[in-house]
């Protein structure tokens, strides 16, 4: 979604700075907020919020809702970055502060579940940038989208990091009475040190395992994407056990290792923090990705064997077949559904 698919918003606005948006950006309202220090949110109104993924992509759904663009998560490693150029902002610093919010995104999404078009498809969410940012906390869109797909029998699964998606616990069972819902958070390692460097905007993993037996505990089965497992920082045999060890302590139903990928946008910011602070790294990891964004196969599948072995000793299986449609690793958001002749890459 580029910002000239976007209305513009009613109420106290401005036009957005043509040097950050581009000439055709329409216009929106922009501020800063005490309790956000250092986050600007751009606000605006988008004209869909159905996208679908394009039919080259290797991901196992079609639908995408994601009502905002940047993540104050700050995970340095973020595929999502590289979306962030679309609409002229900084991969980088921009990304984790620069935040897109599509304020009309529940209203919106009703009214396209109720088109004669829609179908009832499967619907992921979190697949861009994670629904349950702390934006959410202001803007509370979630339950509005939630009680959307609840009040049309339409199924969705979320994947997230986030510990404010226990906020919307009763409309997730109401959801899951009548529709196929399926939640997954994010936990691809419990190292303290390195979770404050890589991921200094989420919550602790142990809170996120917190989310996992609060979900379980309540009858709302939760997997875990074990993602991402860092090369030479986070897939010594001793962290992948007390990884998974800690997965199986908190009742998640499955788990799915998923080793870190670096697509550009993200490969060089993730390269950069790489050399600041484990600069001896940066060759080891120039070899094992000079053919793209991703490890080789057999590092991939060296991994993925460890962690389901150890799932085994631990009592947890690899995600079911019906899971894994829903934890496997983001695709940029695409097209919307009101314009289906562009699916290509933006």
């Amino acid at each position: 979604m580029r910002w000239e698919n976007l209305a513009a918003e009613s109420g106290h606005e401005r036009a957005a700075d043509t040097a950050l948006f581009g000439a055709d950006a329409v216009t929106t309202r922009t501020f800063d907020t005490p309790e956000f220090a250092g986050i600007t949110f751009h606000e605006i109104r988008a004209r869909s919020i159905i996208n679908r993924v394009p039919g080259a992509s290797r991901m196992p759904f079609e639908w995408t809702v994601n009502p905002y663009r940047g993540c104050t998560h700050a995970c340095v490693y973020c595929f999502a970055r590289k979306t962030h150029s679309y609409l002229d902002l900084d991969t980088g610093l921009g990304f984790d502060s620069q935040i897109v919010v599509k304020v009309n995104a529940p209203e919106l999404l009703r009214r396209q579940l109720a088109s004669r078009r829609w179908q009832g498809e499967h619907i992921a969410m979190g697949t861009n940038v994670d629904c349950y940012q702390r934006a959410e906390g202001r803007y509370q869109l979630m339950p509005g989208i939630l009680t959307a797909l609840r009040d049309r029998a339409n199924p969705f699964s979320i994947l997230t990091k986030g510990t404010l998606i226990l906020r919307d616990l009763d409309l997730l069972t109401q959801a899951a009475q009548v529709t196929d819902v399926g939640i997954s958070v994010s936990v691809g390692f419990t190292d303290p040190g390195l979770w404050r460097t890589v991921e200094p905007g989420t919550p602790t993993p142990e809170r996120r395992l917190d989310v996992v037996r609060t979900l379980t505990d309540q009858g709302i089965g939760c997997g875990v994407l074990m993602a991402p497992v860092i090369p030479f920082l986070s897939d010594h045999p001793a962290q992948l056990r007390a990884t998974v060890r800690a997965i199986a302590a908190s009742g998640a139903t499955s788990v799915t290792p998923l080793v870190l990928h670096l697509r550009p946008g993200a490969r060089e910011w993730f390269m950069a923090w790489l050399g600041q602070h484990h600069p001896q790294l940066v060759r080891r990891y120039e070899r094992l990705y000079a053919e793209g964004a991703y490890a080789p196969k057999w590092y991939q599948r060296r991994v993925t064997r460890q962690v389901h072995e150890l799932a085994q000793e631990y009592g947890i299986g690899p995600a079911r077949a019906g899971a894994n449609r829903r934890i496997q690793p983001p695709e940029p958001e695409q097209a919307p559904m009101s314009e289906p002749t562009q699916l290509s890459l933006i």
